[in-house]
């Protein structure tokens, strides 16, 4: 059977993403996976210095997307299939490149976890993220932007002259264009994934690659890598060497035998074979492999405990199955980022296929013996030299220009390379795909003037690159593009100018909430909390005076009304908090994140009965962040009570 490439629908019980945040994100991202400076001490020199080196201060300029909900009905969402007659790979464009299946066709068995619903949670660095498939992170430490983003995808020849499928992007938080290029050779039993991240510009660039991989957590089911020792890191954010597979009486290597999640980083020997593996009780299962870039390899479980299960439900269908992640990076740990040269670029090639070994040791005492199973039952299924015969072979077709499209990215990428210059062959973002977005930018840096809206709307996207600052700083000086210029300024880390940026436009300003609520996050993090909530109270009710119907406004009165609630609580001024709940949508109150508040404001205001009955009323977080503990924090303020399992969502042990 030849390797068929087919557009396909997917049609699965999904929830809305719903619209962007239009607040710019001006708070560093509260990422759970960091580490303090005295859990540095004693790592190995590289490891420490790659945690040290450039981790993410600001998501600028991506937006967040917490719009989401969790009210799911069927909807059909754009696919790519690619099948030989071993392996059917389905592909979702749409959705950051996602692998949402890879079915090994003789037998029927997904080897991935199969999430059989689409639910977004906040797990990605901007929010909304999803559960199963394979996923492709790039950026920084945590879940990729893209997540839920759609991607670039073309047909390119492959290397035996057959087809390929390419996914492309540019990605925002260090801008650099990157490419995947799917590839089943016709008598293949392995799925071959070319990477490449380049770096156009003239400067070094911190650069995050781990590419995810989720597999059914059944209890028979061990995972196994070439490595005597891994690098434990809990949500206790403390980084430890412990030995494999047991520890602390237990072994690791079974995912339901550890009770919190946990990150467990496998230490490859320098010039192993790099690989990891996930297999059930008979040693069938999943393995990936790659060329020597992709040193790294991780084991990440959900855990047997009560928190652990409820997120397991809460990002797919109660009854259908759990799942731990298989995964491969570029360092060795996740909390690393690895330093590429001006003009420079990585690339490697994975390859995905089922595993079938020997049972026995797989699953006995022996560790040695297990990997040594894993190990010869993968080198005769797919030898070493053959992922470097076939790495060689595709770096001759990364440069191919795309042929027919299958799916359209954003325009930022276009725009970048438009005003850079950028030559990025194999990879086009053309002029035409620029959009409605980028247009203001595009005229700005036509004109030199950042355009006023044509009608009165939230602010657009902001833009913070040094080229885009500079622009902002030699255009006419009017308050919306003063706006975008304090942004800029504030993710250089010019604080005192985009104050003054901001103070400068407020003056002027038709709008003027926009400008309030920029100043409102310099005052709370400057350490003056009334003049926060001052300015919060101003913003919001400038806001509700001027919004209109429409999603925008509903968006932006979601989001500023949380903020402006919860700082407003925070400061004390519990008649400003209420006066805010009394100008929200009322379909908006009904909403988790809002009923939450809710509970707060009336536990504040003395209403403890009535906050408690909000709890026992029920109601879902949709946007719960990933490490969060804020449901068992406002619970323990209002009763004694032991926290119901329905809001038990704690990824790590009680203190």
């Amino acid at each position: 059977m030849a390797t068929t490439v087919r557009r396909a629908v997917l049609t699965l019980p999904a929830a809305p993403l719903g619209p962007e945040n239009p607040l710019p994100v001006l708070r560093a991202p509260a990422e759970a996976h960091t580490l303090d400076a005295r859990s540095r001490e004693g790592l190995p020199r590289d490891m420490a210095r790659q945690i040290g080196y450039e981790p993410l201060r600001s998501l600028l300029p991506v937006r967040l997307r917490d719009g989401y909900q969790r009210r799911r009905q069927e909807r059909e969402f754009e696919a790519v299939v690619i099948e030989n007659a071993h392996l059917r790979v389905t592909v979702l464009p749409g959705l950051g490149g996602r692998v949402h299946s890879l079915v090994h066709v003789p037998t029927g068995r997904d080897l991935l976890y199969r999430n059989p619903v689409f639910q977004p949670a906040n797990f990605a660095l901007n929010g909304a993220w999803f559960s199963g498939g394979i996923e492709w992170n790039i950026g920084a430490t945590g879940h990729t932007t893209l997540s839920c983003a759609p991607l670039h995808a073309a047909l390119v020849p492959a290397p035996d002259g057959g087809v390929m499928v390419r996914l492309w992007e540019w990605e925002r938080l260090r801008d650099l264009p990157f490419q995947v290029d799917l590839w089943l050779p016709q008598d293949s039993e392995f799925l071959y994934v070319g990477v490449r991240v380049r770096n156009p510009h003239e400067r070094a660039v911190p650069v995050y690659w781990w590419s995810n991989i989720a597999v059914p957590e059944d209890p028979g089911t061990r995972v196994l890598a070439p490595a005597d020792e891994a690098w434990h890191f809990g949500y206790e954010r403390a980084l430890r060497r412990i030995p494999v597979p047991r520890w602390e009486d237990e072994d690791r290597t079974y995912p339901l035998r550890s009770e919190y999640p946990a990150d467990f980083f496998y230490e490859v020997p320098d010039g192993a074979r790099p690989w990891i593996a996930s297999l059930d009780a008979e040693g069938r299962g999943l393995v990936q492999t790659s060329t020597g870039r992709l040193r790294g390899r991780k084991l990440f479980v959900w855990g047997s405990g009560e928190g652990g299960r409820r997120w397991q439900e809460w990002l797919t269908e109660p009854g259908t199955g759990g799942y731990a992640e298989i995964q491969a990076g570029l360092a060795r740990t996740q909390l690393e980022h690895v330093r590429l040269e001006a003009g420079a670029e990585f690339s490697w090639l994975e390859a995905y296929g089922p595993l079938a070994a020997d049972p026995g040791p797989v699953h006995g005492p022996d560790w040695p013996s297990a990997r040594s199973a894993a190990e010869t039952a993968l080198a005769g299924a797919l030898p070493a030299e053959r992922v470097e015969e076939a790495y060689e072979a595709w770096r001759g077709s990364a440069d191919t220009e795309p042929g027919e499209r299958l799916a359209e990215g954003s325009g930022w990428g276009a725009l970048e390379v438009l005003c850079g210059g950028h030559k990025l062959p194999g990879t086009p973002f053309p002029e035409s795909g620029l959009g409605e977005a980028q247009a203001p930018w595009l005229e700005l840096w036509r004109t030199g003037v950042f355009p006023a809206p044509r009608r009165v709307a939230p602010p657009g996207p902001s833009l913070v690159a040094p080229h885009w600052r500079d622009m902002l700083e030699t255009a006419p000086a009017d308050p919306l593009t003063e706006y975008h210029l304090g942004v800029a300024q504030w993710r250089a880390g010019d604080v005192a100018q985009a104050v003054r940026s901001w103070e400068r436009g407020l003056a002027l300003a038709p709008s003027r909430w926009p400008l309030l609520r920029c100043l409102a996050v310099a005052d709370a993090l400057a350490g003056d909390p009334a003049r926060a909530a001052q300015r919060y109270a101003e913003a919001f009710e400038d806001l509700a005076e001027e919004s209109r119907g429409g999603e925008p406004w509903t968006a932006a009165e979601s989001a500023l009304g949380r903020e402006a609630m919860t700082t407003l609580l925070a400061a004390g001024r519990l008649p400003a908090a209420r006066a805010v709940w009394d100008r929200l949508r009322p379909a908006l109150r009904e909403e988790g994140r809002f009923r939450l508040l809710a509970a707060r404001l009336l536990a504040a205001e003395g209403h403890v009965g009535a906050a408690r009955r909000v709890f026992e009323d029920g109601f879902e977080l949709p946007d719960l962040r990933e490490g969060d503990e804020i449901l068992s924090e406002v619970w323990s303020r209002i009763t004694h009570r032991p926290l119901p399992a329905s809001y038990n969502f704690r990824m790590r042990p009680p203190t």
